[in-house]
């Protein structure tokens, strides 16, 4: 780059290009919005037919279009942000050179050579005349720089020596600048869609290689954004996203949704943004990678006749597939039922009024069995809130199992029953899945250690869901945190972690089928034993609590539904471990109930 073209660099004109491309990327997310809660919500709650699926399928298809326009502009707005600010620092640097040189008398070409006025040295007997210099750009080399010194030592003129500096300041912008400009023009190329109207897998991973470019290539420019405080607390994150500007936050949003989508205190129609993208991206990067693999082979068995019995065995050919490709094939076929859960429950808004979702936590590792925080309704907006956890076998994998939709469609249930109590109000339920639950009864269940992990990481989630629901009176949502089975202990740790000076986050506690929160009392919790609410059912939910109570995952032997407990004990109608969210039943009323703080309508036992 040339010093007439940087000299007439606005930065000001790419920044309100970046702020165009924004604000683009925001209207695409409106007609994203308004695609996915009112339209399609609204076929889905109001038509049925072949018709209403074939439309469905096309708005689902323009949504996807609506996203990644909306994905690719924050890329674009931030590479334009990121190109002016590298732009930006050189220009004033070349200014300040040019300003210096102009106070020591000297004068800057167009070409960048600086031309230095006549002078004499001290004791001189005659004035020296004057010149031009031209500059060399990182004079790193030891012995020019010495060849150098030694010039400017010798020459008569006292201003040589001032000219070679500017010119080499000068020289070392511009070298800057063209590095920058080269740097820039391939990133900002990449940024562009296919020539079609169709937003396919290979799109999305083109996105996360285009968002890795512009994160390489703005290393600057995000470097001086403000960083969100290291390991901060909810109410940190609530703070700093709170101190951005709407450009800062854009930014952020675009090149690190892995990162504001994992901060408990920020909002939760910012997680779910960036959740969303992570999600699209690696819901593509998933599929891809699947359909690369070859399937297995249909031949998986065959019989052989080992002595006088015949035996069931795998084929060769599927033996042969399975060490090649088998472990591989199976972790993506685990992930992609996580996956496929949650696409299916963006699919099922507006059905039965059910509200939008909102996917506060996505992560297809985790900390063992993936990582999965649904909403049914905005947290932060909502009057009363719940907070579901479940237990042992829980993961990713199963997730939505079933036509219940698992663990996800008891808090649809929850949802459903909860808003029918409360006309006029707001009701959010959230399945939240961030531990490492236990894949086995024994011995995995007996441990404590799973919920001594997971009890912190769901205290921060809850006072996450408090700083984000905070409004300016210090009101907040009614919240109530469920515990099914495992899921109770956890949540009996989380009520015992940290700091509970403010305890404020959570109002109720209830627990279903539980083994032991680890404590004794229901005093222990912190909000009160006319707070704590506990049920069980016979058969094997009697095996599980009282298999508990053995095992020690309550203190001195004591559980819930103990009348020792000094919680609430709830009457049931579950037939077993599994049946709390049977639709209709009292046990779903019974919950509904206490998350919609109706503590009279709650039938006890």
């Amino acid at each position: 780059m040339d010093l007439e073209t940087l000299r007439a660099f606005k930065q000001a004109e790419y920044e309100e290009a970046a702020d165009g491309y924004r604000a683009v990327g925001e209207m695409a997310m409106t007609a994203k919005d308004t695609i996915d809660t009112k339209i399609s919500a609204g076929i889905r709650g109001e038509l049925k037919g072949k018709a209403a699926e074939a439309a469905l399928g096309e708005l689902k298809e323009l949504s996807k279009n609506f996203h990644y326009a909306q994905t690719e502009c924050g890329l674009v707005s931030t590479a334009l942000n990121g190109f002016a600010f590298d732009l930006g620092a050189a220009k004033r640097k070349l200014d300040a050179a040019i300003a210096d040189a102009q106070a020591a008398g000297c004068t800057v070409n167009p070409n960048g050579s600086v031309s230095f006025p006549a002078g004499a040295k001290p004791g001189a007997d005659k004035t020296a005349e004057g010149g031009t210099v031209t500059g060399s750009a990182g004079m790193t080399d030891p012995t020019a720089n010495a060849i150098e010194r030694q010039a400017i030592n010798i020459h008569p003129n006292p201003n040589y020596g001032k000219a070679i500096e500017f010119a080499n300041r000068i020289a070392d912008v511009l070298k800057e600048a063209t590095e920058a400009d080269a740097k820039w023009a391939p990133k900002l190329r990449a940024l562009k869609a296919d020539d079609d109207l169709k937003v396919s897998n290979r799109d999305w991973t083109d996105a996360q290689s285009d968002m890795s470019g512009v994160k390489d290539a703005g290393k600057s420019y995000l470097d001086s954004l403000p960083k969100p405080p290291k390991d901060g607390t909810p109410d940190q994150n609530a703070e700093w996203w709170k101190s951005l500007t709407p450009e800062q936050r854009a930014d952020y949003l675009a090149m690190q949704p892995d990162r504001l989508g994992g901060l408990n205190g920020l909002p939760s129609d910012i997680r779910d943004e960036a959740n969303r993208v992570v999600f699209a991206e690696k819901q593509a990067a998933t599929q891809m990678e699947l359909d690369s693999i070859p399937k297995p082979p249909a031949n998986e068995w065959t019989w052989i006749t080992a002595g006088m019995y015949p035996a069931k065995v795998h084929t060769d050919e599927w033996m042969e597939w399975d060490r090649k490709y088998g472990d591989r094939y199976r972790e993506l076929e685990t992930s992609m039922k996580g996956i496929n859960a949650i696409q299916s429950r963006f699919d099922r808004t507006g059905t039965g009024g059910l509200p939008e979702a909102y996917l506060l936590g996505f992560d297809l590792k985790g900390i063992g069995d993936g990582k999965i925080i649904m909403a049914n309704g905005n947290p932060d907006t909502a009057d009363h809130v719940s907070v579901y956890v479940p237990g042992t076998y829980a993961g990713i994998e199963s997730i939505g199992d079933g036509d219940d939709h698992g663990d996800l469609g008891r808090g649809e249930r929850l949802w459903a029953e909860a808003h029918g109590l409360t006309p006029g109000q707001k009701v959010s339920t959230i399945t939240w899945l961030d531990y490492n639950a236990p894949d086995s009864i024994l011995p995995e269940a007996t441990r404590g250690q799973y919920a001594e992990e997971g009890g912190p990481r769901l205290y921060d989630f809850l006072q996450g869901n408090r700083a984000a629901q905070e409004n300016a009176d210090g009101s907040r949502a009614h919240t109530t945190v469920i515990g099914h089975s495992y899921g109770s202990t956890v949540v009996g740790v989380s009520a015992q972690s940290g700091s509970w000076k403010d305890p404020t986050a959570v109002d109720d506690f209830l627990f279903a089928g539980s083994p032991g929160v680890q404590a004794d009392h229901a005093a222990d919790l912190g909000v009160g034993a006319d707070h704590v609410w506990a049920m069980g059912g016979p058969w094997d939910d009697q095996v599980v609590r009282q298999g508990g109570r053995l095992m020690g995952l309550g203190d001195n032997w004591t559980i819930p539904t103990d009348e020792s407990f000094g919680g609430n004990i709830m009457k049931s109608d579950s037939d077993g471990h599994s049946g709390f969210w049977d639709p209709n039943s009292l046990s779903l009323k019974n919950q509904a109930a206490v998350i919609a703080g109706q503590y009279d309508k709650v039938e006890l036992d």
